[in-house]
């Protein structure tokens, strides 16, 4: 069951195997484990340190990656 963008709750932290599986990503089409950890270590993804813990707040990269991470069209 895939949980919509509204229904994520804002205050929320998460890890990164639930950063892939909190419904932000097309099912079928989430990035791997190795793809979100190279996007964190690039800083292209928004994260929150505690320690040596990542952790991720969907709304934040949900937001970041439909406005900053767009590609352009070929054309």
């Amino acid at each position: 069951m895939e949980t919509p963008l509204t229904q994520l709750n804002q205050n929320r932290l998460t890890n990164i195997i639930g950063l892939r599986l909190c419904g932000i990503f097309p099912k079928g089409n989430e990035p791997s484990i190795r793809t979100l950890r190279e996007w964190t270590k690039l800083r292209r993804i928004p994260h929150h340190r505690l320690g040596h813990f990542v952790y991720y707040d969907p709304m934040e990269v949900a937001i970041h990656i439909r406005t900053k991470l767009k590609i352009p069209a070929r054309g």
